[in-house]
């Protein structure tokens, strides 16, 4: 049976219509159900960076001080670019420098470095004061340093790491440098981990400043430098 032209004319444009309809509302279900699930995916795939910090113990309380009056100021240790941009660094050659993008210095290495030298000297009893430089010139001596080295070392065999200290000491009197010395030490690793990595370095990094500060400068120790400076710069 056939229908007329009225009836199949509104019979195909009704139904059709609805159809079109229904079709754009599943398809933009379907539409944010996919994002949902990509948007899901892409939030699990998120990496966090993990930070760590150097720790030392505190050094122990100066002693009772006699006859010292010298006031020495430390300035912040300064350090390659690479050292203080805060991943952490090895390196796969001597001249090639890697970064661990996910494995980051919650401190700057320098202020850590600064800190603990600036305690362990004012711990050696050996100054009235030992405090952070700030540009004043009514100190004695300053000290300045440089962090050279922290890294891991991934040739040569096996993984270590390196730290590398230098440090020099002014007499703000004369200009003259009445105290020096650097230090390079290096560590090994106990596993192939970043958190071992870290661990190591710490334990280097401690007895690199040991070393570095033994013996620790004191203000009758350098005196004699200074009165040879000067006497040397009268001739």
């Amino acid at each position: 049976m056939e229908s007329d032209s009225d009836q199949a004319t509104e019979g195909a444009t009704g139904p059709a219509t609805i159809v079109k309809v229904d079709m754009k509302k599943h398809l933009k279900a379907v539409g944010l159900a996919l994002a949902t699930v990509i948007l899901a995916g892409c939030g699990g795939a998120v990496k966090y960076p993990n930070y760590y910090t150097l720790h030392l113990p505190p050094p122990p309380d100066p002693p009772a001080a006699e006859n010292v009056r010298a006031i020495l100021a430390v300035r912040e240790f300064r350090s390659p670019v690479y050292l203080r941009q805060g991943p952490i660094v090895y390196k796969t050659s001597p001249e090639q420098i890697g970064f661990y993008n996910y494995h980051r210095w919650a401190v700057d290495p320098r202020e850590f470095l600064t800190n603990a030298v600036t305690d362990r000297l004012r711990a050696s009893g050996n100054f009235a004061q030992v405090r952070a430089y700030d540009g004043r010139s009514d100190v004695d001596y300053v000290l300045s340093g440089h962090l050279e080295e922290l890294n891991e070392i991934d040739y040569e065999g096996g993984v270590k790491v390196q730290v590398a200290i230098s440090a020099q000491m002014v007499s703000l009197a004369t200009g003259a440098t009445v105290w020096t010395n650097s230090v390079s030490e290096v560590g090994t690793v106990s596993q192939r981990d970043v958190p071992a990595v870290v661990s190591a370095m710490n334990a280097t990094m401690g007895r690199a400043i040991e070393k570095l500060l033994d013996p620790a400068p004191t203000p009758s120790s350098i005196e004699p430098g200074v009165s040879k400076a000067i006497v040397g710069a009268l001739k």
